[in-house]
């Protein structure tokens, strides 16, 4: 590990990671007087989510989450993105095979856009599936920019052919938590050492517009299919959710089909993840949809399935096991074997109480963790990742789609993701294919643990 003790300002580290790709908005980025396909402004808006509960925020098109954008699986789209929120940023579109300067990350020389500019996008949208956009900034310690704010919204990539499932109609559920504040975790509870640094935890939470039991109820009937895709969009915190008497038929993760569908009670998603399910409604009542964890759920996050004539207290009924794991839905044979294998390991510099904890993989953080590695386009790639550190991150690979190949000891093919979730002390292997040419950024998709240097480059020779 280079220099592991020393510990330099988080922000210095960021901002000079961000100078040596970062580009301010040129004006050769400036397109066609044609009007764009979609318009998005980034602004300051005042989010009521309960009762005189008002969160003060920044959004997309005045509204959280912003608006559900559906493009057309290679129908070319201009989107122009308006920032008026009063600090540098940009948006990512998470889950799609596009360019690096369109993809929306800084750390790939996508323009960042000043306040008060504006940057059009011009990009074709694959693959098809429940894909999303937010803020790509950095937020460092202001816990009110950029994935801790309300600018997220639902990507929504319909097939060219058409949409294959069978349902009687959708519903969008994003996760979101509020109200962010540092802590130190070792004088709340047993566990965290004594010199961990300061952790980010949220006094409230969203599943859709607002706290659970204060938001329009989810309407369904009786012997209805509903598609609910729902999204983890939280800065920091997984979510794991049921909804009593019904199951989850899961149809994608990650918005790529399934290889193998079941149906599980409990649905766990990290940070930035997205279930396709579909969900029988044979259990007519009043329930909450929402966390299997009561402190969560009270902090809201959950909404109310309210069955036709149906009315009362929404009923909460603790799930009987967890049945959650990636191998449910992935195929049984191993992968095909890679061209080369990439070892990955992901470990905590602590803080101290009262600072920033630094991240390292291969025991360097961002910028020094530049490249990352060197692919050759068209080759299989194997990252075998060992996630050893005692908390929990959701990894991301920009630009491209990767198979989980092994989860623990168990080994597996077929189940297609941009993200995967790596409990504390765990290990897993992915593979890619090298197909998407560019500069393409690798992290952990907390914005903490992100900001605090879990980043790294992939270049192509």
């Amino acid at each position: 590990m280079s220099n592991p003790l020393a510990h330099p300002d988080r922000r210095q580290l960021l901002m000079a990671g961000a100078a040596t790709v970062g580009l301010a908005l040129p004006a050769a980025r400036a397109r066609a007087a044609l009007p764009a396909d979609h318009t998005i402004r980034i602004a300051p808006v005042s989010h009521e989510i309960a009762p005189g509960k008002v969160i003060r925020t920044t959004a997309y098109n005045g509204t959280v989450p912003g608006p559900a954008l559906r493009l057309k699986e290679g129908r070319s789209v201009r989107i122009n993105v308006v920032n008026d929120s009063g600090y540098p940023n940009l948006v990512h579109w998470h889950g799609l095979h596009i360019p690096p300067k369109e993809d929306g990350a800084n750390e790939e020389g996508s323009p960042i856009i000043q306040p008060g500019q504006s940057l059009e996008y011009a990009f074709t949208p694959k693959p098809a599936g429940t894909r999303w956009y937010h803020s790509h900034a950095m937020a460092m310690d202001d816990l009110t920019k950029s994935t801790y704010s309300g600018e997220f919204g639902f990507l929504i990539v319909e097939p060219a052919a058409g949409d294959p499932g069978r349902y009687d109609r959708e519903v969008l559920l994003a996760s979101h938590t509020w109200e962010g504040h540092w802590v130190s975790m070792q004088d709340m509870k047993k566990g965290p050492p004594p010199d961990n640094g300061l952790e980010a935890m949220y006094r409230s939470a969203t599943l859709g517009e607002r706290m659970l039991g204060y938001g329009e109820p989810v309407r369904v009937r009786e012997g209805e299919r509903v598609l609910f895709r729902i999204l983890n969009a939280n800065a920091s915190m997984g979510i794991s959710l049921s909804l009593p008497g019904h199951r989850f038929q899961v149809i994608a993760l990650d918005g790529n089909t399934v290889p193998v569908q079941a149906a599980v009670e409990v649905l766990k998603l990290d940070v930035a993840e997205r279930a396709d399910v579909i969900v029988e409604m044979n259990n007519p009542g009043v329930w909450v949809l929402g966390s299997t964890k009561d402190d969560e759920r009270q902090m809201g996050l959950g909404v109310v399935v309210e069955y036709a004539n149906r009315q009362g207290e929404a009923q909460w009924v603790q799930p009987q096991r967890d049945d959650w794991r990636y191998a449910a839905f992935a195929r049984t044979e191993a992968a095909s074997a890679p061209d080369e294998t990439i070892a990955l390991k992901f470990e905590k510099v602590l803080g101290g109480r009262g600072g920033y904890n630094r991240w390292v993989i291969n025991g360097k953080s961002w910028p020094d963790t530049n490249p990352l590695f060197t692919v050759r386009e068209g080759k299989r790639y194997r990252l075998v990742m060992d996630n050893h550190s005692g908390d929990e991150h959701p990894v991301h690979l920009h630009r491209h789609t990767f198979e989980v190949t092994k989860v623990g000891d168990q080994s597996m093919s077929g189940l297609m993701k941009d993200t995967i979730s790596m409990p504390r002390f765990s290990k897993a292997e992915i593979d890619f294919v090298a197909d998407q040419p560019g500069t393409t950024f690798f992290h952990c998709h907390h914005q903490d643990h992100m900001d605090e240097g879990f980043a790294g480059l992939i270049r192509y020779a």
